[in-house]
């Protein structure tokens, strides 16, 4: 998943109340959408290495990027960061965060654990509130610390269960949290940023592609067609969504886009459990319960502020 966006790490123009454009709406919902039904994508390509996967993401997400800033015509803002060392090496750097989210997220459909990635999206915007409090300094009020405070009680409760930490869901919490924090620092847009960031990684991902074509190791072009149609549809499965949520946000409110996030972490966790047929109970279903009710107490103050500016 990209997205990367669940928890909104680009950077959105809040739209003036009452005037939310339908189109904006439909544009979101249709990117949470996609992004909720991933996992089933993922789980068509599960025979296939992550690795593999991850660099056919970055391969061909390059092109449907490189697309639209043509027909935009922001090339321009490409061409001088390509110039700016500055802004390269921050790019580099938010790439590795967004692919080592996209690696996980890809090894954990493979490997049966969906229900762990759902539980990652529905801390990650918890994890964005810690941080802004502790690197930013920002004061929390009394249901950001309940909520962020629930969320730890049911990271504790997964851990005593299992004897360690619930590995997955934290490093995509953790690692979505990062790439927010650092993606809003650079100056250039979503749709540019997300074309920097794939180009970049589409360097290595090449490279690594080459190498296991090379050693008859690859699975595209190298083994039937369907692999190969697969490998090539990652490439829109990663960017559509991604675009779709980068022009819809700008014309969203931040706290419309803050209570839509939970739609794609709802309908994984739903096909995790009814689909997939992933173990579901006990103390999954507690620690579930105290993130659920921790959403909660976080989200019912927004819907309260956006009832009061309509």
């Amino acid at each position: 998943m990209s997205t990367t966006d669940i928890e909104n790490p680009l950077p959105v123009t809040a739209a003036e109340p009452g005037r939310e454009p339908t189109h904006g709406l439909l544009m979101a919902i249709a990117a949470y959408g996609l992004w909720g039904v991933m996992p089933l994508f993922m789980k068509a390509v599960a025979h296939i290495s992550p690795l593999e996967v991850l660099a056919h993401r970055a391969l061909w997400s390059v092109p449907i990027a490189g697309v639209v800033l043509l027909v935009l015509g922001r090339t321009a803002d490409i061409r001088k960061a390509f110039v700016t060392p500055r802004m390269l090496g921050m790019a580099a750097l938010t790439a590795g965060l967004i692919s080592i989210n996209w690696g996980v997220y890809v090894w954990a459909i493979a490997a049966g654990r969906t229900v762990e990635t759902a539980l990652g999206y529905y801390i990650n915007p918890l994890v964005s509130i810690a941080m802004g409090a502790l690197i930013l300094r920002e004061k929390l009020n009394f249901f950001q610390i309940a909520a962020v405070g629930l969320a730890v009680i049911a990271v504790a409760v997964l851990t005593v269960d299992a004897g360690g930490v619930p590995w997955v869901s934290l490093v995509l919490a953790f690692s979505f949290a990062c790439y927010g924090f650092l993606r809003k620092t650079l100056p250039i847009g979503p749709s540019q940023g997300f074309f920097l960031e794939t180009f970049i990684l589409s360097i290595p991902a090449l490279g690594y592609a080459l190498w296991l074509a090379a050693g008859g190791q690859g699975h595209f072009g190298l083994s039937d067609m369907k692999d190969t149609l697969l490998l090539l549809a990652c490439g829109p499965v990663t960017a559509v969504p991604l675009l779709l949520y980068a022009f819809g946000a700008k014309l969203l409110r931040i706290t419309t886009i803050g209570i839509m996030q939970y739609i794609a972490p709802t309908m994984i966790f739903l096909i995790a459990v009814f689909v997939f047929g992933e173990p579901f109970g006990g103390v999954r279903a507690l620690a579930f319960i105290l993130i659920w009710t921790a959403l909660a107490v976080y989200t019912l103050p927004m819907l309260r502020a956006r009832r009061g500016s309509q």
